[in-house]
């Protein structure tokens, strides 16, 4: 690789600006590129057409989901071999719920891709504060290239070889942390939202297992580790949105409180014929659907799930 690896950030929101900005304290030669106007940082590059992305040997798509094909198209005959795709795009793509890893395997000559996950927040990233991320791929010139892009004092990255367990550790944490927001402005008690959280980590371990993913992922930094970041971050979006709905507000109303895109409210009317197509039980996913998308009271959305059986299936393999 050359001394300063060349990184194409595509998407100008906050979390691409913040990607852009901790490969930029790496020490790695930057593009932003984006149709909107980025902030202006000595050393960051701008550019606007999606084209010029194919210069850079490393591509950081930092776009929401409803893009990415348009994306694709768009970029994929310019790439090759030689590139490597990078995302951090927390989405799942259509009814069959495809990962962006395998969109851009299968619509782009290039093979080595990987993915951004963990408990790493917007805020921290741009202020340069000491935080942590997960990269997954299962190409160790991915995860070389990852290392070299990001990693300074104040950004330590984990590898992982689950790449898929990763992207739906990535999706799932999202629709968690929802309800998370949604049980935190419930006012339910510490204990409660405990075992919530615990069962749910374990429910979402299950669905990625189903996917192809690794059941431990979701119990690391990839998984509990990123929802106990976003409990602890009251203004990120998913949570926002949970705690407006346990508040009375309406869907549209939460959506505008939320403020930013929550790739999470398109996951959750696709997951739940998904699990049941393959005979995953997922009572807690189902209950926070019904609390989002029909506006059960909260009253009875607690009472379902203190209710609730329990299944064998539910169990996890420590509970056993």
């Amino acid at each position: 690789m050359s001394r300063r690896l060349t990184v194409a950030v595509v998407g100008g929101g906050l979390w691409g600006q913040a990607l852009a900005l901790a490969a930029l304290r790496a020490g790695s030669q930057v593009t932003l590129v984006s149709r909107r106007e980025p902030p202006l940082v000595e050393g960051l590059q701008h550019e606007r057409e999606l084209s010029t992305a194919a210069r850079s040997r490393l591509i950081v798509l930092a776009v929401p989901s409803a893009l990415i094909l348009d994306v694709l198209r768009e970029l994929g005959p310019r790439l090759d071999g030689g590139h490597f795709v990078l995302h951090g795009v927390r989405g799942l793509v259509g009814d069959e719920l495809a990962t962006i890893s395998s969109l851009v395997r299968t619509r782009t000559p290039v093979r080595r891709v990987g993915a951004l996950g963990g408990p790493v927040l917007v805020d921290e990233l741009r202020a340069g504060t000491p935080s942590v991320m997960v990269v997954g791929s299962h190409f160790q010139e991915m995860l070389e290239a990852s290392r070299e892009a990001f990693h300074h004092d104040a950004l330590r990255l984990y590898m992982t070889r689950d790449l898929i367990g990763l992207e739906w550790a990535s999706a799932l944490t999202g629709l968690l942390s929802i309800a998370e927001g949604f049980a935190v402005a419930s006012k339910a008690g510490p204990g409660l939202i405990a075992a919530f959280t615990t069962r749910a980590v374990h429910e979402a371990a299950r669905i990625t297992v189903a996917a192809g993913g690794e059941y431990d992922t979701l119990l690391g930094l990839a998984g509990l580790g990123d929802l106990l970041a976003a409990v602890n971050q009251p203004g990120r979006p998913e949570v926002l949105l949970g705690g407006a709905l346990a508040q009375g507000a309406t869907l549209d109303e939460a959506i505008a409180q939320a403020g930013l895109r929550v790739e999470a409210l398109g996951l959750l009317p696709r997951l739940v014929p998904w699990a049941e197509a393959r005979k995953v039980r997922i009572p807690i996913v189902s209950a926070i659907a019904d609390a989002v998308l029909r506006g059960i009271p909260r009253e009875v959305l607690i009472h379902r799930l203190m209710t609730e059986p329990q299944a064998a299936s539910d169990r996890s393999p420590q509970a056993k």
